[in-house]
C-alpha cells in the first residue's frame, strides 16, 4: 500500500469547495522546475512529437522550447520548415521519409481522433480506433528500423482500459477492463511492441481527464455551469481521474527525463472525485447552483454509447509510479485545481 502525503490510499481528498482556499499562484515554468531533468540537468535533446497542435502537445512543446530542446513535429500537411516532417497515420508506412527521423532523443506520440468529437457510430469507432493503433504501430516500427533509434518513446493512453471498475482502487499493475474503450487502450499500447522489441524504452501515459478552462472537458461544462445548469451526470457515484492541464505537462516532461519509469503509466491526480463531489466543487468555485442533473437515460438517448463508457463510467486511478518515483503534484485535490484554473 502506497503512502504518500499528495495522496495515495489514503487516497483520499474529496472536493471541499474551491472558495474556502488561498493557494498562491503558481506559473507552469514553477511546476516544470519539479521534473527531474532540471535536477539532474539533462540535456533536453532532440525530440519528435506527434499531435503537437493539440491541447497537450501545443503546451509540451512551449514547456520544451525554452529548455532548449530541439523539436521536430510530424504533420499531415506540407511542411513548413526543416522542424516539420509529413506522415500519413493511416497509411501502412506512415513516413515516406523515415529517415529524417534519425538522431532522434525521444518521441513523444499524442495523435488520436477526438473521442468527443461525434456520435460513437460504426464507422467513428473504427476511425478513432485507427487513428491510435495504427499510427503508433507505424511509428513504432518506424523508429525501431532507425540505424540509432531514440532512446525513449511516450505514448499516449487513457485510464479507460481500466474500464467501469465501481469504487475499485485502480494502480498500473491492475487488470484491463472491458469495452471499447478498455479494449481500445489495450490495443493502443500493444502497438508499440516494435519498439519495445528494439530496446527503445516505452511509456504509456495512461491520462486521466485533462482540466483545462480553454479546452477539453472542463472548457465545455463551464457555459452551463457559470449559468447555474450544471449538475450531476446520471447518479454522480461514478469516479472521475483527473488531472489539471500543468501538472499533465509537468508529469509527461517527469516521465521523459526519468529513464527509470517504463510501461504504463497512470498520470492522474492523486485524488479522484466522484462526479457529484466535482459538480458540487465547480459549482462552489463559480458561486453558481447546479442543480439540473443529466439522468443516465437522458445521456444515453443524447450520446448512446458513449454516455456509458465515458461519462457514466467509474474509474478510480492513482499514479503510484509517479508518486514512488518522486514526482510533486502542483494540484493533488480538485479545489486546488479549479481555484488555479478558473482564476481571473
Amino acid at each position: 500500500m502506497l503512502l504518500n502525503e499528495q495522496g495515495a490510499r489514503q487516497y483520499g481528498g474529496g472536493a471541499r469547495g474551491c472558495r474556502r482556499l488561498e493557494q498562491p499562484k503558481r506559473s507552469l515554468s514553477g511546476m516544470e522546475r519539479t521534473t527531474r531533468r532540471e535536477q539532474r540537468k539533462e540535456p533536453a535533446g532532440r525530440i519528435l512529437i506527434s499531435g503537437a497542435s493539440g491541447m497537450l502537445g501545443s503546451v509540451l512543446r512551449g514547456a520544451l522550447a525554452p529548455r532548449g530542446a530541439a523539436i521536430l513535429q510530424l504533420v499531415r500537411h506540407e511542411p513548413a520548415g526543416r522542424e516539420e516532417v509529413h506522415w500519413d497515420p493511416t497509411a501502412s508506412s506512415p513516413l515516406s521519409e523515415p529517415q529524417a527521423l534519425e538522431g532522434l532523443d525521444a518521441a513523444i506520440h499524442l495523435s488520436g481522433a477526438n473521442l468527443a468529437a461525434r456520435r460513437w457510430t460504426a464507422q467513428y469507432l473504427r476511425e478513432i480506433t485507427a487513428s491510435r493503433v495504427d499510427s503508433t504501430r507505424g511509428l513504432a516500427t518506424a523508429l525501431a528500423g532507425l540505424k540509432k533509434p531514440p532512446r525513449s518513446l511516450l505514448v499516449a493512453s487513457a485510464v479507460g482500459i481500466y474500464g467501469d471498475r465501481g469504487d475499485e482502487a485502480l494502480e498500473e499493475d491492475s487488470q484491463p477492463g472491458s469495452g471499447f474503450l478498455a479494449d481500445l487502450c489495450r490495443a493502443w499500447e500493444e502497438s508499440a511492441a516494435p519498439a519495445v522489441e528494439a530496446g527503445i524504452r516505452v511509456a504509456h501515459l495512461r491520462f486521466g481527464v485533462v482540466l483545462d478552462r480553454h479546452a477539453g472537458a472542463l472548457a465545455r461544462m463551464l457555459p452551463l455551469f457559470r449559468m447555474g445548469l450544471g449538475g450531476r451526470l446520471g447518479s454522480g457515484r461514478q469516479w472521475m481521474s483527473w488531472i489539471s492541464l500543468p501538472d499533465l505537462v509537468a508529469a509527461t516532461l517527469f516521465v521523459l527525463y526519468t529513464p527509470s519509469l517504463s510501461g504504463p503509466i497512470n498520470l492522474t491526480s492523486p485524488n479522484p472525485v466522484t462526479n457529484a463531489e466535482f459538480t458540487r466543487a465547480l459549482s462552489q468555485c463559480l458561486r453558481r447552483p447546479a442543480v439540473l442533473p443529466a439522468p443516465a437515460f437522458a445521456l444515453r438517448i443524447a450520446l448512446g454509447r458513449m454516455a456509458d463508457e465515458a461519462l457514466l463510467s467509474s474509474t478510480r486511478a492513482f499514479p503510484r509510479k509517479l508518486l514512488e518515483a518522486g514526482f510533486r503534484f502542483a494540484h493533488p485535490s480538485i479545489d486546488d485545481a479549479l481555484v488555479e484554473l478558473l482564476r481571473s
